[in-house]
């Protein structure tokens, strides 16, 4: 099915240097659209490391009408030696925020300036045209101008939004008031820290300021990250919740429900547990893997209600690893030990020792020896993204879906990563099965 994607990111891993690479630093990014036909950075090897400044996602492309996508994410790394049906695993070494503002809020649709998608067929409401070049003129909500007509252009604006600014020490963010977000709206390079090949129009040069005054702890996590899917998609919508923007929508990149099950790798995470010292498994679906990253968040309450969070720069550090001949249906994530639902964390000596005392009453002669696993799923609802991640975890430990239900009710829980439909399902299970997948190595690793 893949054949002609694969040849070309063959092409691509050869095109790049013959040696790969120890370590790669990443300032690159895409126009917003993850796929085969993206350039391709690496390769990478096995084992490798990739430190990468990235950019924020959401608000600063969605004010781009040049960026086809709703994130601006790094351009996709290839991985020696990855094929289709292998796995990729992240280990996340450091997540550094450098942005020092930035602004958020919940957003409003322009109907006259776009095209079926605002995230992606933008048209300027004055000239007409599409994915227009713009500048930015001033501050506020009309700062955004077409540089052909001179017209507000922006395809969305703040029903209610915020300008935040950080503590240097990184500890918690503040709103600040109108004035507050003038300062920061008039020095946007200053605040935000764009990289230098982002092409993103700051938000901050929006200068929302509706929310004044509210402090919040600051636990930066990275939004986007996964391998790239086997058709070209938005980064924003490589998911089976956001994807379905694109079923049957009257531009390019529409395409049908069943290709979205088949050519998405659910890399629009959004879980506030993709922070610093987890590990993520990513599906491999094209020759090379093709890792992405981007769009940290510096903070996220579960669900994410507001459909924005505060996005800002930061630079990433990850080691990448490749996993041979193992296939995962969707990610699967090894959280911190204290992002676990309760019942999920490992049990301390005298737990065990409780166990043990009510298995010897029983005449039980061996007790599991489990450890937690998590696996993200995606679609239409969260009903519906709940069924896709226990078929997913069936899958991968090979156990009927009913046992799978027992057992996250046990020993695990169901959490919300995002509105309308992404969670994230957690449930402990015997080393043995966590063995035959072939993931215990990092398990173990996690939480031994």
């Amino acid at each position: 099915m893949h054949e002609e994607q694969n040849e070309l990111l063959s092409e691509a891993g050869q095109e790049q240097q013959v040696k790969p690479a120890e370590m790669l630093f990443i300032n690159e990014f895409t126009d917003g659209i993850v796929g085969p036909e993206n350039e391709f950075l690496g390769p990478l090897r096995d084992g490798g490391t990739i430190i990468a400044n990235t950019a924020p996602g959401c608000w600063g492309p969605m004010l781009t009408p040049t960026i086809k996508g709703r994130h601006e994410v790094t351009k996709p790394v290839y991985i020696e030696g990855a094929e289709v049906g292998d796995s990729i695993v992240v280990e996340i070494e450091s997540i550094r925020i450098t942005s020092l503002a930035t602004a958020s809020g919940v957003e409003q649709y322009m109907g006259d300036r776009y095209i079926s998608d605002p995230f992606l067929k933008v048209k300027c409401p004055g000239c007409g045209k599409l994915h227009p070049q713009t500048i930015v003129n001033g501050i506020g909500p009309e700062a955004i101008r077409c540089t052909t007509c001179n017209n507000d252009t922006a395809p969305i604006k703040f029903a209610h939004g915020y300008t935040m600014a950080f503590h240097p020490k990184g500890k918690v963010g503040v709103t600040v008031g109108k004035e507050g977000a003038r300062k920061i709206g008039i020095d946007p390079q200053r605040y935000l820290r764009l990289p230098e090949k982002s092409v993103q129009n700051p938000v901050v040069s929006m200068a929302p300021s509706d929310l004044a005054g509210v402090t919040t702890r600051v636990r930066p996590f990275i939004a986007e990250i996964g391998t790239i899917p086997s058709k070209a998609i938005p980064a924003s919508h490589n998911a089976g919740d956001s994807g379905l923007l694109l079923v049957d929508a009257d531009h390019e990149l529409q395409i049908t429900e069943q290709e979205l099950e088949i050519h998405r790798t659910d890399g629009h995470l959004h879980l506030p547990q993709v922070r610093e010292g987890a590990i993520l498994i990513c599906p491999v679906l094209v020759k090379g893997g093709g890792l992405y990253l981007g769009d940290i968040h510096a903070m996220q309450g579960a669900g994410q209600p507001a459909g924005h969070a505060s996005n800002v720069s930061g630079i990433v550090q990850v080691k990448v690893s490749l996993l041979k001949k193992v296939k995962v249906e969707g990610p699967v994530l090894l959280p911190n030990e204290e992002d676990l639902p309760y019942l999920a964390k490992p049990f301390t000596k005298e737990e065990r020792k409780q166990a043990r005392d009510i298995a010897e009453e029983f005449g039980m002669k061996q007790l599991e020896e489990a450890f937690p696993i998590a696996v993200v799923g995606t679609g239409i609802t969260i009903n519906a993204a709940t069924d896709n991640a226990l078929l997913r975890m069936a899958k991968l430990v090979e156990a009927p879906i009913e046992e799978v239900k027992n057992r996250v009710t046990l020993t695990g829980g169901v959490e919300i990563g995002r509105f309308p439909g992404l969670v994230l399902i957690t449930a402990q299970f015997p080393k043995t099965v966590l063995k035959n997948a072939r993931i215990f190595k990092y398990v173990k690793r996690q939480y031994d």
